[in-house]
């Protein structure tokens, strides 16, 4: 075993100037991680200087096995942090031969919204709180919990110390620093609310790249847990009960919300979401119904409404932007399964582009 590690260890910056380049993209579920490598001649920094590439689409549901290829487009890279030295993540959307978006592409249209001027002005931040539940790999429970039975009910958990409170730390301290080596922006993690629950939250990010980082983020993430035996769930209420779902909350601001007078405008793009609750609620992850019931920290899924500091609503404004006068806000509706490439354009669409 020992030569193993120590071939997967290999500093090939020793030996060659060539470099692995894994390219990562989505299948066909929508949240299913698909992910090769290949070898390049040296270093590369700019996605526009890979090649592009193709896989077999119809053993991913994205085409038919007659007509099956499917085009890799590189638009983000991330230091690998497996390989490590000059190797790279690239995070990669999937065309048709032809150049048109494959109806799984998401990222190509939320690629529109964002370079729209009126957009790009106001300069879109947003950070992302993503959730998700480890499972023991055999019978799919909750890592930490007795398997066929449930540990004492919730309380003792949240941020939590302890062999008999946090379950999976090693997992996430990992996929911590792992993130930071790659580059992304990840800006915090914390245990959450249900045992084997977990949080790690990315951003401030601009546009696009909230979108790139969160599933390069979740890719490492897939690639941790994959080492550790650990199943990892993205389920919105992955146990039925007095049992906390996982959430992908979403936070947000305009420079014209950063501004002075910024909280006006935030009122006003909080009703303008309120009058596309239902939209956003079809384009916020599959199963939030489970999730959304009005318990748990959570607005019923068929009600609007808003407060400052106010975890049971489905917009929370923080007590910080109240006083300020500016700032931004937090949407508490998209599941931990949502894309974020949706997200974050619809969230932009709707308070910029739409008009009152």
């Amino acid at each position: 075993m020992s030569l193993l590690s120590d071939l997967i260890n290999l500093d090939l910056s020793d030996s060659t100037e060539k470099v692995i380049a894994e390219y990562i993209w989505i299948g066909g579920s929508g949240m299913d991680l698909r992910s090769k490598a290949r070898t390049l001649p040296g270093p590369v920094s700019d996605p526009s200087k890979l090649p592009k590439w193709n896989y077999d689409g119809s053993s991913t549901g994205q085409a038919p096995g007659e007509d099956s290829e499917v085009i890799l487009y590189p638009q983000a890279i991330f230091k690998d942090p497996f390989r490590r030295g000059n190797n790279i993540l690239v995070i990669c959307d999937a065309y048709t031969p032809a150049g048109e978006p494959i109806p799984t592409n998401k990222r190509a249209a939320a690629a529109k919204i964002f370079s729209h001027p009126d957009v790009v002005a106001e300069v879109p931040w947003y950070g992302i709180e993503q959730e998700y539940t480890l499972l023991q790999k055999d019978v799919h429970w909750p890592l930490g919990w007795p398997v066929g039975g449930y540990p004492g009910p919730q309380g003792p958990y949240y941020c939590a110390a302890g062999a008999d409170k946090a379950f999976g730390r090693d997992i996430v301290d990992s996929h911590y620093k792992a993130c930071l080596y790659a580059g992304i922006n990840i800006s915090g993690i914390n245990g959450e609310v249900m045992p084997g629950q977990w949080e790690f939250q990315v951003g401030p990010s601009v546009g696009i790249s909230a979108g790139d980082e969160l599933w390069a983020a979740r890719y490492i993430l897939e690639r941790i847990t994959e080492i550790a035996g650990v199943v990892l769930s993205f389920d919105p209420k992955p146990i039925q009960g007095d049992w906390n779902g996982a959430g992908a909350h979403t936070n947000y601001s305009t420079k014209s919300m950063r501004a002075n007078g910024g909280y006006e405008v935030i009122k006003k793009a909080i009703e303008k979401l309120g009058l596309r609750h239902k939209e956003h609620i079809a384009a916020y992850g599959e199963g939030n119904e489970r999730r959304l019931t009005g318990k748990h920290e959570t607005a019923d899924i068929n009600t609007f409404k808003w407060g400052v500091a106010n975890r049971g609503a489905s917009i929370r404004v923080g007590r910080d932007t109240e006083k300020e006068g500016k700032g931004y806000f937090e949407d508490r509706r998209p599941a931990s399964n949502m894309d974020p490439y949706v997200v974050t354009s619809l969230i932009a669409e709707t308070t910029i582009l739409r008009k009152p």
